[in-house]
């Protein structure tokens, strides 16, 4: 007997199961289905083959679903005391890198000094003249638009796909394929990066998963991966310069390290004032750059309130990370931040986290270990640990560092004694 909770979504319209039916006007691969109760998605979404139920376990939430809804669903709803507006603009740093790539050293200290002093507040900056053609992050925005206003039976092809050297992509809607409350108001395509950009790595995982139809769309996250990589290795060496430590030891430990890149998408919603398109959270990589579109939406905590990040075309967001954190000793403070959403108008943004290899072990450099009088603030782990952690045990918010030295530091199956 087919349960009468059972909620079937055809192309975004929600349908009670009972008058739902397959048609050739419907395709089957744009049926899914949801057992629905008051408060909680409590399935995975299902997909309807051939007129049978088939778990795929993965989220089938897409941006057709959201624009179509008139109110927020419950499982989108978030507590009133995390929904507190932001009024003020964040005055963050503004950095320009011109002349750090031009080697003038009174320049970069300058930088170094400017940064140290947002790092020890509030972990966020932006930088300018950073290397990265507009061009190119115009084109990661072109393809951003296309992929996500497919139909979702194409977007779900991209869910879960690894090509042999263990890079992944994933399609998410509002990430109900792992929670099902506080549900995030987007919709994602991430793609993770176990080693430095190699020749077609993206291409290769976009092909596997897509289609030739995306060669293009490939080749540019490829370049545009690649410049974040590079941008990435400079930050890491005016960060080491603000800490007073071997300007290249930050740059030499990200050398061979990984990265995760995400396009997010974030619909209309109906009712901006009741749900995020991202909660509050502290990045659990080192360092995330971002681009976000002339809509705006990311806020950062600063001074004990919520400020708004203006946003600006030829600038990049850089922000603080857990693990950045843990390798300056708890020096820099990982940034609290999320992301808003509005009944007008679609937000846009591309985010890239640096990442250390999987297998390095996450520790400080000994300048910024002082025995009694600076000791270490956290014991040593890895990535592959803290990523293990947030991806099956702990969903990111202001304190997941912390929470993860506490589960550490107990019985878990996966801890080393080091």
């Amino acid at each position: 007997m087919i349960p009468n909770n059972l909620i079937i979504a055809c192309n975004g319209s929600l349908l009670p199961i009972c008058n739902a039916t397959l048609s050739p006007s419907c395709p089957t691969s744009t049926y899914t289905v949801f057992l629905m109760d008051s408060t909680h998605l409590l399935s995975s979404p299902l997909e309807i083959q051939d007129q049978t139920l088939v778990d795929h376990h993965s989220s089938s939430i897409g941006s057709s679903f959201l624009q179509n809804q008139t109110n927020v669903p419950k499982e989108f709803l978030w507590p009133k005391v995390d929904l507190v507006n932001a009024h003020q603009e964040l005055l963050e740093p503004l950095v320009d890198l011109e002349r750090f790539f031009r080697g003038d050293e009174l320049a970069i200290q300058q930088a170094a000094k400017v940064i140290r002093a947002a790092c020890l507040t509030h972990g966020c900056f932006q930088v300018i003249n950073h290397g990265v053609d507009s061009h190119l992050i115009n084109a990661a925005y072109y393809h951003l638009n296309r992929f996500f206003h497919l139909p979702l039976s194409h977007k779900l092809r991209a869910r879960r796909a690894t090509t042999a050297g263990l890079n992944t992509l994933s399609y998410s809607g509002a990430h109900s394929d792992r929670f099902s409350s506080n549900l995030p108001w987007k919709e994602t395509l991430t793609f993770r990066l176990h080693e430095n950009p190699k020749e077609s790595s993206v291409v290769d995982l976009f092909k596997s998963s897509l289609g030739d139809d995306f060669e293009e769309m490939s080749i540019t996250y490829q370049k545009y991966c690649e410049g974040m990589k590079s941008l990435a290795l400079a930050v890491m060496e005016i960060l080491a310069i603000s800490l007073g430590v071997d300007r290249l030891h930050y740059k030499n430990y990200f050398q061979d390290g990984g990265s995760i890149m995400r396009c997010n998408y974030y619909p209309p919603c109906p009712e901006p004032g009741l749900t995020f398109g991202t909660g509050p959270h502290c990045d659990a990589t080192s360092l995330t750059i971002l681009h976000q579109d002339e809509v705006g939406g990311l806020e950062i905590f600063a001074n004990n309130k919520w400020q708004i990040v203006r946003p600006r075309q030829d600038a990049l967001v850089i922000n603080i990370g857990e693990t950045f954190t843990a390798l300056t000793n708890g020096r820099y403070k990982s940034c609290l931040h999320r992301a808003v959403v509005n009944s007008e108008r679609a937000r846009k943004s591309l985010v890239y986290f640096v990442c250390p290899r999987e297998d390095k072990v996450v520790r400080p450099p000994e300048d910024l270990v002082q025995g009694d009088q600076l000791p270490r603030a956290y014991p040593d782990f890895t990535w592959s640990d803290f990523l293990h952690f947030t991806q099956n045990y702990y969903r990111a918010d202001a304190h997941t560092l912390h929470s993860f030295i506490k589960w550490l530091s107990s019985s878990s199956p996966i801890h080393h004694n080091r």
